[in-house]
């Protein structure tokens, strides 16, 4: 059941970032899986270890879910008032 008063723009937005935590957790224990194989069977076979290949590249697609989710500075500078001033309200309407 949904409350009455939900700001569709903040419920967006709290799905996406509750996607991406989501998604850093899955990564995390994923490639501690990945490293714990590559450092439990034979490692001296390559000298490029075979997981960094899926951190990587993995992990440059995480950043980019999460500046998309959290803007970091790579939004234009009206949006983020945009987002400054909705925390504000919310702060306010908390009080």
């Amino acid at each position: 059941m949904e409350p009455i008063n939900r700001d569709p723009h903040l419920w967006r937005q709290a799905k996406a970032r509750a996607r991406f935590k989501a998604s850093l957790y899955t990564y995390f224990w994923v490639n501690a899986l990945l490293w714990t194989i590559w450092a439990l069977t034979g490692r001296a076979a390559n000298p490029i270890p075979w997981p960094l290949w899926a951190t990587f590249f993995w992990g440059i697609g995480l950043v980019a879910q999460g500046v998309g989710v959290y803007g970091y500075g790579l939004l234009g500078k009206g949006q983020m008032a945009e987002r400054e001033y909705e925390r504000l309200i919310r702060q306010r309407e908390e009080r």
